[in-house]
C-alpha cells in the first residue's frame, strides 16, 4: 500500500479558512443558516469550520449539528456485519433554514442523497448547499455537486482519499492511498 500527501497541515488550514469565508460571503451572519455535519466523517470538518468562524471571524450565533445518514443509504443492507448508527443531534428548526451540509469527502454522492432524504424528517428547509473537503469529480454515480469544495481530486481505479484529523488521526493531512 502507497500512499501520496495531497494535503499538508499548512494546505488543510488555509483552505478551511478560504471555505469559512466563502460561507460569510454567502451567508453573512448565519441568521438563517445552519451547518449540519454529516456522520461519521464529515462532524471533523463541520467542527473545524464552526471553530474557525466563531474564533477568526467573530460569527458568534452559529448552530451545527450532526446528521446520521446510517439507514438512508440505499446499499445499508448490502454488507456482511451488521452497521453501527451514528448519533444525529440537531436541536433546532430546520423549517425554512438555510443548511449547509458538510462532509470530509465527495465521491459517489449516494452519501448526500441520504442526507437529503434524512433531513426531511426534521422539516423542509429553504436551501440546501454542499461544502466537502475533497471532491473526487470523476468517481460520481448521482448528478451531485458541491457549492463549496477544498480541493478537487481525479482519483482513479482502487484509490481511496483518506482524510486525518488531529482529534481522530493525530494529524490534519489527506492522502491518496493506492491499494
Amino acid at each position: 500500500m502507497s500512499q501520496k500527501v495531497l494535503l499538508n497541515a499548512k494546505e488543510v488550514n488555509i483552505i478551511l479558512h478560504r471555505l469559512a469565508c466563502q460561507l460569510i460571503e454567502k451567508h453573512n451572519d448565519f441568521s438563517n443558516t445552519v451547518l449540519i455535519g454529516i456522520q461519521p466523517r464529515g462532524k471533523y470538518l463541520a467542527n473545524r469550520l464552526t471553530q474557525i468562524l466563531k474564533d477568526d471571524y467573530s460569527i458568534k450565533n452559529i448552530q451545527l449539528g450532526l446528521l446520521d445518514i446510517t439507514f438512508f443509504r440505499d446499499d445499508f443492507r448490502r454488507g456482511e456485519k451488521p452497521l453501527e448508527a451514528n448519533t444525529t443531534e440537531i436541536n433546532f428548526i430546520v423549517e425554512d433554514k438555510n443548511i449547509v451540509f458538510i462532509d470530509d469527502v465527495l465521491y459517489t454522492g449516494r452519501s448526500i442523497r441520504a442526507a437529503l432524504t434524512a433531513i426531511q424528517s426534521f422539516g423542509r428547509p429553504n436551501e440546501i448547499e454542499l461544502l466537502t473537503l475533497i471532491d473526487r469529480r470523476f468517481s460520481r454515480h448521482l448528478p451531485i455537486q458541491p457549492n463549496y469544495r477544498g480541493r478537487q481530486v481525479d482519483a482513479i481505479n482502487e484509490e481511496k482519499v483518506k482524510v486525518n484529523w488531529v482529534e481522530n488521526g493525530g494529524e490534519d493531512a489527506v492522502y491518496l492511498v493506492n491499494n
